[in-house]
């Protein structure tokens, strides 16, 4: 690298056209924001910046580069130094904290409850809200029915405790279901930490019901969670754990075997990824069970292509993966807009990786209205990728459009 590249697009973003326009603002910034009149960044150190060797700036600098381009350091092409911690995350701890205290205390009632009379019906019943619950986040994404699925969660645990026999196994199996469904939500919602909780709930319930189809799909939850934490080995030992038990129907060796797939990709092995999703092929039409969770293998149109897509370019396969995304998105309903809004950001990496900048900006401007309306953070995500992939481009017009085109997104996360 000749150059800091990053830094220098987000100089160019700011308006300042050469390093003694960058150092002259950030200083005028950095005096007002931290009322220090003797803060000073230099032309010379500006330029060092944007050279081959930037070095780290001081952590005062570095609040004052994000207040002024919305980027911390380590986003900006410095070298980061061994344990750096971002200013702000003694707060943002503190906050994520008295969060999870919030999500712990929707889903756990403390003490013993009176005991009341549970009627079985209430099992038909909380399932018969299930494929509602499914529908409707596909249309509405996660926000706004986490305040609607906790309550219920809660309800059913409560039921649970005065339940006996039969009513009581169903209602921790819909109890099981309905966490993993807010767990997803939250994940969806990009908060890892509420989601890791909540798959948590969804574990110890099916090992109270001594499901063990159950026991599966909730440790195929688990490793959705550590796919998006980039751990693949955790991935693996989840679903291969999964795999484990004989007696799980086809639906949970599916939902394993494509969750293992982009474990595999994330450890570089495309020969495993290909022999998963095509074992997990020969399976599907096995998946005939009528439980109520776990439908997305049949509910999903090309579920295991796009799951091929998606490990394809997290491989940095970009044209075999946007060839399948070609075909994949032609087959997804309109309707199912924040699934159809991440496919579609996916394809616009893909397009990038496979050097057709043109047809990824074409793309991501039908995603980017998707990612406003929706709020999806797995989606903005999926948008912060394709920025990554279009950096060779961001000093062309192309890159420019690129960056007028996301701006809505950005300005909302």
């Amino acid at each position: 690298m000749s150059r800091n590249d990053a830094l220098r697009a987000a100089r160019l973003r700011a308006g300042w056209r050469s390093a003694d326009a960058a150092a002259t603002a950030l200083t005028t910034r950095g005096q007002a924001l931290l009322d220090d009149r003797h803060f000073a960044v230099s032309p010379r150190t500006w330029r060092r910046w944007e050279g081959p060797q930037p070095g780290w700036p001081s952590e005062d600098t570095a609040i004052v580069l994000h207040d002024a381009l919305g980027r911390w350091p380590e986003d900006l092409g410095f070298t980061v130094p061994p344990g750096w911690i971002r200013p702000e995350h003694h707060e943002e701890t503190s906050m994520q904290t008295a969060h999870l205290l919030d999500v712990t205390a929707a889903a756990l009632v403390p003490g013993p409850t009176a005991t009341q009379h549970v009627d079985p019906g209430l099992v038909d019943y909380f399932q018969s809200q299930l494929e509602g619950h499914y529908r409707a986040d596909m249309l509405l994404g996660p926000h706004d029915l986490i305040g609607t699925l906790g309550p219920q969660y809660q309800l059913i645990d409560k039921l649970t405790r005065s339940a006996t026999g039969e009513t009581r196994r169903g209602l921790l199996r819909v109890g099981a279901a309905y966490a993993a469904l807010v767990g997803w939500l939250y994940q969806d919602a990009g908060d890892l930490s509420a989601a890791a909780f909540w798959r948590g709930i969804t574990q110890e319930i099916a090992l109270r019901a001594r499901d063990p189809h159950l026991i599966g799909y909730a440790m195929v939850n688990s490793a959705q969670v550590r796919t998006d934490l980039g751990d693949g080995a955790g991935v693996v030992d989840l679903c291969e754990a999964a795999l484990d038990d004989d007696r799980v129907v086809p639906k949970i060796k599916v939902m394993a075997m494509q969750q293992q797939a982009h474990g595999a990709s994330l450890l570089h092995d495309r020969a495993t990824v290909d022999r998963l999703i095509d074992g997990a092929d020969r399976l599907l039409p096995q998946v005939t069970d009528d439980l109520p969770w776990g439908n997305a293998c049949r509910r999903t149109p090309g579920y295991l292509e796009v799951q091929r897509a998606t490990c394809y370019g997290r491989l940095g396969l970009g044209a075999e993966a946007s060839s399948l995304w070609g075909q994949v998105l032609a087959a997804v309903p309109a309707t199912a807009r924040r699934d159809r809004g991440v496919y579609m950001a996916r394809h616009a990496t893909a397009a990038a990786a496979a050097r057709e900048p043109e047809h990824a900006v074409e793309i991501a401007r039908e995603v980017a209205s998707i990612a406003v309306e929706t709020r999806s953070a797995r989606m903005r995500r999926e948008l912060a990728t394709l920025e990554r992939a279009m950096r060779p481009w961001q000093d062309a017009p192309v890159g420019r459009d690129l960056a007028e085109a996301l701006a809505p997104v950005m300005e909302g996360s």
